[in-house]
């Protein structure tokens, strides 16, 4: 492994270690593309690379993956943290700060389905708060293409639903 590999798996890991919730593939590919620090399959490798080594986790929906940073990981950070320099995490600093509410959205609300036991999908919607679920809902639909129609709408009307939903239940 090189000096550049070691630097580029610290960066991703200090990316997690600033926020207190998970950054999916995307969002930390973004970050190191925009400023152009490496190219995209040098990232895959990073990632494939500290999930292989047990520093980071993964959970995937149909369409995305959320990474969270262990604390073999966190550990890790704490001994190589000089890998990267000052600026290089300034650029992280800001980057997350200029763009905290867009990224902690993302990924605190997000759906997935699977294929039910009982014929039909069930299709999971979930907004997360730092790990713990506000809202846990599981809906039965009849097929694939209503299954990926929730996941959609769940995106752009969670919180009408959830604003819907407390209104019903707590009155």
């Amino acid at each position: 492994m090189t000096e550049l590999d070691t630097m580029y798996r610290v960066m991703i890991l200090y990316m997690l270690n600033l926020v207190e919730y998970p950054l999916t593939n995307t969002q930390i590919t973004n970050f190191v593309l925009e400023k152009e620090y490496t190219n995209y399959f040098t990232v895959q490798e990073a990632i494939t690379s500290l999930l292989q080594t047990d520093l980071i986790t993964a959970e995937s929906t149909h369409n995305n993956t959320r990474y969270h940073l262990t604390d073999y990981g966190r550990q890790t950070l704490d001994f190589f943290h000089t890998k990267i320099s000052d600026a290089i995490k300034e650029d992280i600093r800001t980057y997350f700060q200029a763009h905290h509410f867009d990224l902690r959205q993302e990924t605190a609300i997000f759906a997935d389905y699977y294929k039910a036991a009982n014929h039909g999908y069930a299709v999971r919607c979930r907004i997360q708060n730092q790990r713990t679920d506000l809202v846990d809902l599981t809906i039965h639909v009849q097929n694939r293409d209503q299954a990926e129609a929730v996941c959609r709408n769940w995106k752009r009307s969670n919180f009408d639903v959830y604003e819907m939903l407390m209104d019903t239940l707590i009155r």
